[in-house]
């Protein structure tokens, strides 16, 4: 992720009007206690404030859907949400899992193909500390739990700074190795960091995905392209609704 975002999601109140016009996805990352000496203190979510986040998407009659479904809702009268998770933290499993049964939702982990049962090893070298991500059995118990995989590349590249023909092994050769692995189709692809460009959108387009994720904000329309699909990074921190209505160009 960025090192700025441009909104944080915290509770849906600022959002409804927002989330009326669209339909919105939320990005998590980790979730769970934040340990000491953490850099990018943002990406975690406390246990109890994820669950306080789903009762109130529940109480508000949101249901949950996968990306594909984000700027191809024929349905208006649904209010509808996509739940993703980048990287494929273990905390993510430990403290979600649970939650999101209880409220009857159902979200995407975008996996590092290369780096499963591993660490977050992109993010160390700028200061950020290890977290283990989940291994090969964890991902069958998120799948059986009856959620859904998708692409993050092998190792989580910049993919617009990497040559051509690399970029290209990162975004196609994840995709088989997922399906190979846990013989589930890999239809959702995520940009690490949001780095993108023609070229790359053509390579997840050539490689037979559905969709991928951006870290832009906004919501989905019938107007956004299915490999632009944008996103509110899930965190305790929240901009006013003020400013949230200027960076979207709303009144």
């Amino acid at each position: 992720m960025p090192a700025e975002t441009p909104n944080y999601y915290t509770s849906l109140a600022p959002f409804r009007a927002l989330f009326a016009a669209g339909t919105p996805c939320l990005t998590y990352h980790k979730l769970g206690p934040r340990p000491r000496g953490v850099r990018l203190k943002g990406l975690y979510v406390g246990e109890r404030l994820f669950k306080k986040q789903l009762a109130e998407l529940r109480r508000a009659r949101f249901a949950s859907v996968q990306p594909d479904l984000l700027a191809n809702n024929q349905d208006d009268t649904q209010k509808k949400i996509c739940l993703s998770f980048d990287d494929g933290f273990a905390n993510a499993l430990q403290y979600g899992l649970e939650p999101l049964r209880e409220n009857g939702f159902r979200a995407i982990q975008f996996l590092v193909a290369d780096h499963i049962g591993g660490f977050n090893v992109w993010d160390l070298p700028v200061g950020e500390i290890q977290e283990r991500l989940m291994d090969e059995q964890q991902i069958k118990d998120w799948l059986a739990a009856g959620h859904e995989i998708g692409s993050h590349t092998l190792s989580h590249p910049y993919l617009t700074r990497i040559p051509a023909q690399s970029a290209r092994t990162e975004i196609f050769d994840s995709k088989k190795k997922l399906e190979d692995r846990f013989g589930v189709p890999i239809r959702h692809f995520c940009y690490p960091y949001g780095d993108r460009n023609s070229a790359v959108r053509d390579l997840i387009q050539q490689a037979g995905y559905q969709t991928a994720c951006t870290t832009e904000l906004g919501v989905n329309t019938s107007r956004t392209s299915p490999f632009e699909l944008k996103r509110f990074m899930a965190r305790y921190q929240s901009l006013s609704l003020k400013t949230i209505k200027a960076r979207l160009g709303v009144s």
